[in-house]
C-alpha cells in the first residue's frame, strides 16, 4: 500500500500544474485582465480525506512597462505524513510574452521522492527551436513550429479567454522534452464550497487518452479543475481520480485578487 501510495503522490505533485488546462489570449491592458500583478492563491492538498501538503500560485510583480512579460511562480510541499511516504518541495516559474500567447522561458527545481533535478527551458520562436537544459547535461533541442504554453503557463491561459460550456479545444503545449496536444471540455456551471469559500464554478476535464503516469492504470481516472464563474475565474478547486485513491486541491486563501464585476 506504501508503494502504491507513494506512486499516487508521484502522479497527483508532477501534474499539479497541469491540470489547469486551457489556451487563451490577452485581450486589453493589465486593468483589463481577471488578475493584476501580486496575486497569490493557496491550496490546502489532501489524498482522500488525509491532509498531504500544501501549494502556492502566484503572479509576480515585475516591469509596470506594458509590454513586459508577465512572471507566474508555482510551488508545493508535502507535510510530514506525507514526507514518509514521498516528500515533494518543488518550485516553477514560467514567463509568458506581454499578450498572453505564447510561453517564452520556464524552469523548474524538483526535488519530489528520490529525485532531485533543475530544469530549465528557452523558447527561442525567432530561431524556432525549443533549448532544454536539465541539470549539468547536454542541452536537447526541439524544433519549434507553433506558438506553445509550458505546463505552467497553461494554468492562466483560461483566465484570460475561457471557453462557453460544451465547447472543446485542443491545446499546444510543451515541456521541453515532448510536445502534446490535450483535447479538454468546459462543463456547465456548478457550486463549488472550498474553505475559501462558495462559488458558482465551471469545470474543465481534459481527455484521458492523451495523458500518461497514474492515468495508463486507470480506466476510470479523471481529471477536473473548477474556475469561478466570474471575471476573475479562480482555479478554486482541482480533483484527479486514479487507481491509487483521489486526490484533491481546495483553495484556502488568496490575496490580491481581482474585483469582481457585475
Amino acid at each position: 500500500m506504501i508503494k502504491r501510495s507513494g506512486q499516487g503522490f508521484s502522479f497527483f505533485f508532477k501534474h499539479l500544474i497541469v491540470v489547469f488546462l486551457f489556451p487563451g489570449f490577452l485581450i486589453g491592458n493589465v486593468k483589463e485582465t481577471p488578475f493584476l500583478p501580486g496575486e497569490k492563491l493557496e491550496y490546502e492538498l489532501s489524498w482522500g480525506f488525509i491532509p498531504v501538503g500544501i501549494a502556492f500560485i502566484e503572479v509576480v510583480p515585475t516591469d509596470p512597462n506594458p509590454d513586459a512579460s508577465w512572471m507566474i511562480r508555482f510551488s508545493v510541499r508535502t507535510n510530514g505524513f506525507a514526507d514518509a511516504f514521498y516528500k515533494v518541495r518543488t518550485e516553477a516559474t514560467t514567463w509568458v510574452d506581454s499578450n498572453f500567447s505564447k510561453s517564452l522561458r520556464y524552469e523548474k527545481f524538483q526535488q519530489e521522492g528520490k529525485t532531485k533535478k533543475t530544469v530549465k527551458v528557452e523558447f527561442d520562436y525567432d530561431l524556432k527551436k525549443v533549448i532544454y537544459l536539465e541539470n549539468n547535461l547536454q542541452p536537447r533541442h526541439l524544433i519549434l513550429e507553433k506558438k506553445v504554453y509550458d505546463p505552467l503557463a497553461i494554468a492562466y491561459a483560461y483566465r484570460f479567454h475561457p471557453a462557453e460550456s460544451g465547447i472543446g479545444r485542443v491545446l499546444p503545449t510543451c515541456d521541453g522534452k515532448k510536445f502534446l496536444d490535450v483535447k479538454i471540455n468546459v462543463g456547465d456551471r456548478e457550486k463549488v464550497k472550498v474553505p475559501f469559500g462558495e462559488f458558482w464554478a465551471n469545470d474543465v476535464v481534459p481527455e484521458m487518452k492523451n495523458l500518461s503516469g497514474v492515468f495508463k492504470k486507470s480506466p476510470k481516472g479523471m481529471l477536473r479543475v473548477w474556475y469561478s464563474a466570474d471575471n476573475r475565474r479562480i482555479p478554486v478547486k482541482i480533483s484527479s481520480k486514479v487507481v491509487v485513491g483521489n486526490f484533491t486541491a481546495r483553495l484556502i486563501k488568496a490575496s490580491g485578487v481581482q474585483k469582481v464585476q457585475n
